[in-house]
């Protein structure tokens, strides 16, 4: 074909490499395997110009390693199980498998028909039984080991679609999908002890240099290992437990002037269950809250605060509110009485849910005092500060500094501080050094249908009807898979679990697709760990969390060899979002852009082409109709100067002009190497995919313009066109396998070995050099690669332009850059 015709290229180029199973994965110990995996979709109908972009970078880099001779797997499947889904086919009148399965169709049809190198004999789909079977065999073992407990815990409860909601599901108070107010409900959960792995998930991050920082940093927030104090406050003249708070900062604990507890803590409660309480003080309390226009009681206060906001977001931003209880602490130091309150922005689920209140050093704290009118006591003062320097706080002073109003503590700096004060609260029985972390166990219950069931069966052996883990057992090996569409049984657990467990060992069960009688065999200790994995940023925290904890799970019982490493993903790519006119793209905003038209009317190597090199792929890419168009240009070109240099024959360009001057040759073969040196760098190390196509561009420019005079020269010009033929051919697959065959070759492709740079091409008699005066470039002059400073100097002063810069100005500094910049700074 002389002319281009996507359609018919794609359409032929795909039908060999089905015939021949190009892209089927199988363990090779005499290679080198490369296991390069993207995050799998949710299959909601249709791919976006997300997942377009996301599947194409690592197809690239599959693609790429390949031509390196390494054995590449990569596969793909679908996050099929969740709430949107099942919310879809409600809204359709369709059963969620059966959108589920026929939005899978259609999916997989449009990646094949982008040329994705997938391994697709092994596609897995969560809500297929053969892959959750194993899910639920794991979670028996783990509910025998004590690893999956039960117990009561706080959720965010919509009561309309009658299930829990996670906190990123709660817009200012109510149920992201059904919109009705959302309210904190305690209720039975299961829940997996990731918090026993807090250590190693934090420790874990340091071995992954092939990370992005950013990722790294978002992970130890949010596992949040702090060290400080936990403090006993002992009730006064009241029988309950004592109150028990965790502080990173013992140094203000002088300042301490009241307690706050969550809304859900177990005193509140207590005091909240009983009507009349039997400590005469609380009981004036309550009296005393009535006549000054207070709720009537504690009890209606917290059912307000079950209303209200949910996430440590929210939280940050809401109106402190709180009530006081009539209960006193005694200071654990001093002895003194701190009046405890109930206070909307103390959360449960963090520390023990209640919180040493230090106004004077907390801005929290500082504000809720204030609109109290409760003591605002400062002990610390920075260290630049006069010790008998007093006045009036305007905010919470939260630097540390030296500590003053605090006896025995003043002139304490805070290391110092920390240490006296955390001794002293020990030797009184009243608390200790201690490490805690900001990572919870992980809830795993959730309330609906499309799910994967919990494989538990309530079982008491006296008869009752407990509700803790221990009354639950696994179901037997024989009675799994437990479907999600079994018949009810009253005995068995009607939760599902939340689909982050499907995710989080989906990488593994991917090298072992093909075995049905375990969840994993001898494949995935050949393929793992995951040598790449690509995916956006959103799933930073959670879910690669989760997969990291997964992993060490798999290896402690013995389901994966201790020789695949402690890590699941060796190197993470996280890629940008795709945005138009600067906004993500999204079916909301109504911006979206339908990558099967695309397709239909460039071909998929164009719309693959622009997603490359539009951006590098951890940044942003900005949507361009006029980049899709101009990318097709770009093929079209390559097609035309491959087709016409075949037409040429070596006697044609002899014909041309025979000469012996072989500079432009040299000239281009330099070109030819530094091309293929700059996109092996690229392409491997750097990952900016970007600018190797510009340099691949550039060089098509340059074998344009190139009139091959001998034979020669008609050589050196196949040389540079095969060798961007397999440059490029990762990231436009189709149409380099075809211009490979137009080229005369006869074998596949990517099975072809990655252009090496000639080191002798890139040698230069001359090298071009600019001279700037003062930073500004002036000019630029010719010199030997291997000129030195002076005779840099000497060629830069002879040139006009540099003469007439400098004028009568003295030369005051030479900064030289050997073979690229000489700058002259001058006075």
């Amino acid at each position: 074909m002389k002319d281009y015709s996507p359609e018919l290229v794609e359409k032929q180029v795909q039908a060999y490499w089905d015939e021949h199973r190009c892209f089927e994965a199988r363990p090779d110990p005499k290679r080198e395997k490369f296991y390069c995996l993207s995050m799998f979709p949710y299959p909601s109908g249709n791919l976006h110009m997300g997942h377009v972009r996301n599947y194409t970078i690592g197809d690239v880099i599959s693609r790429y390693q390949r031509m390196l001779g390494k054995n590449v797997l990569q596969p793909m499947g679908w996050d099929a199980f969740g709430l949107p889904a099942e919310n879809a086919a409600i809204k359709h009148k369709m059963p969620p498998q059966e959108w589920t399965l026929s939005n899978i169709e259609n999916m997989r049809a449009q990646l094949k028909r982008l040329g994705f190198a997938y391994d697709w004999s092994r596609e897995i789909a969560t809500c297929h039984p053969e892959y959750y079977r194993w899910e639920q065999w794991l979670l028996c073992r783990l509910l025998e080991d004590g690893v999956v407990y039960r117990k009561d815990s706080w959720v965010n409860w919509d009561p309309v679609d009658e299930t829990v909601l996670a906190n990123e599901q709660v817009i200012e108070g109510r149920g992201w999908r059904s919109g009705a107010p959302v309210e904190r409900r305690k209720i039975p959960q299961w829940f997996l002890r990731i918090t026993d792995y807090a250590d190693q998930l934090l420790k874990g991050l340091d071995t992954l240099p092939d990370w992005p920082e950013p990722v790294k940093i978002m992970q130890r927030n949010w596992i949040g290992r702090s060290q400080g104090v936990q403090v006993r406050f002992v009730f006064d003249n009241f029988d309950a437990d004592d109150v028990e708070v965790f502080t990173t900062r013992p140094d203000t604990l002088m300042g301490a002037t009241y307690i706050a507890l969550a809304p859900e803590h177990p005193m509140i409660e207590r005091l909240c269950k009983s009507e009349k309480p039997s400590n005469k003080i609380l009981t004036l309390f309550h009296k005393l809250r009535r006549l000054c226009g207070g709720k009537a009681t504690l009890a209606q206060f917290v059912e307000e605060c079950a209303k209200g906001a949910t996430s440590e977001g929210e939280m940050a931003t809401r109106e402190k509110q709180g009530m006081p209880t009539g209960l006193f602490c005694k200071h654990p130091l001093n002895n003194e009485l701190l009046p405890v309150w109930c206070a909307n922005f103390v959360l449960m689920e963090y520390g023990y849910g209640a919180v040493m209140s230090v106004p004077a050093h907390d801005q929290r704290d500082f504000e809720f005092a204030q609109k109290y009118d409760l003591p605002i006591k400062r002990v610390i003062r920075p260290a630049d500060e006069a010790e008998d320097k007093s006045s009036a706080l305007k905010c919470a002073f939260t630097d540390k500094g030296v500590l003053c109003n605090s006896g025995a503590y003043d002139g304490l700096d805070f290391a110092a501080a920390f240490d006296a004060i955390a001794a002293d609260v020990q030797k009184r029985g009243a608390g200790q050094k201690m490490v805690q972390y900001r990572l919870r166990d992980w809830g795993i219950s959730r309330q609906r249908s499309w799910g994967c069931p919990i494989p538990f069966y309530r079982h008491s052996k006296d008869g009752s009807d407990g509700d803790d883990g221990e009354s639950y057992k696994p179901v037997p090996d024989k009675d799994l898979p437990v479907r999600h569409d079994a018949a009810d049984d009253p005995a068995r657990e009607k939760d599902t679990l939340d689909t982050f467990v499907e995710s989080s060992w989906y990488y593994a069960r991917f090298a072992s697709a093909r075995c049905q009688t375990a969840m994993f065999d001898d494949e995935a200790n050949y393929w793992l760990p995951v040598d790449q994995y690509v995916g956006g940023v959103e799933h930073a925290v959670l879910h690669l969390l989760y997969a990291r904890f997964f992993h060490r799970l798999l290896r402690e019982k013995g389901l994966l060899k201790k020789e695949v490493g402690d890590e699941p993903f060796v190197r993470l790519l996280s890629q940008g979002m795709v945005v138009k006119e600067g906004v993500k793209m999204s079916k909301s905003k109504g911006n979206t852009v339908d990558p099967q038209a695309l397709i239909n009317r460039y071909g998929a190597d164009a719309v693959r082409l622009f997603i490359i090199f539009a951006s590098p792929p951890e940044q942003s890419l900005e949507w361009s109709d006029d980049g899709i168009a101009g990318a097709h240009r770009f093929l079209k070109r390559l097609w035309r100067e491959v087709c016409e240099h075949m037409e040429m024959t070596p006697n044609d360009a002899d014909a041309n002009n025979n000469t012996d001057d072989d500079t432009a040759y040299r000239e281009l073969r330099r070109h030819i190497h530094e091309t293929i040196d700059h996109a092996s760098r690229d392409f491997g190390k750097r990952q900016h995919f970007n600018t190797a196509v510009a340099a691949n561009m550039k060089l098509l420019n340059h074998l344009t313009e190139y009139k091959p005079r001998n034979v020669r020269e008609y050589d050196a010009k196949r040389e540079g066109l095969e060798a961007m033929v397999k440059m490029m051919s990762p990231v436009t697959p189709h149409i380099c396998q075809s211009l490979w065959a137009i080229l005369g070759k006869d074998d596949v492709l990517m099975e072809s070995v990655w252009p090496s740079v000639d080191t002798s091409a890139l040698e230069r008699e001359s090298c071009e050099v600019v001279v700037q005066i003062n930073g500004k470039k002036r000019a630029v002059v010719n010199l030997p690669p291997d000129a030195d400073e002076e005779t840099a100097k000497a060629a830069a002063l002879e040139n006009e332009k540099v003469k007439h810069a400098i004028a009568d100005m003295k030369i005051a500094k030479v900064i030289y850059v050997p073979s690229r910049i000489l700058n002259l700074v001058v006075k």
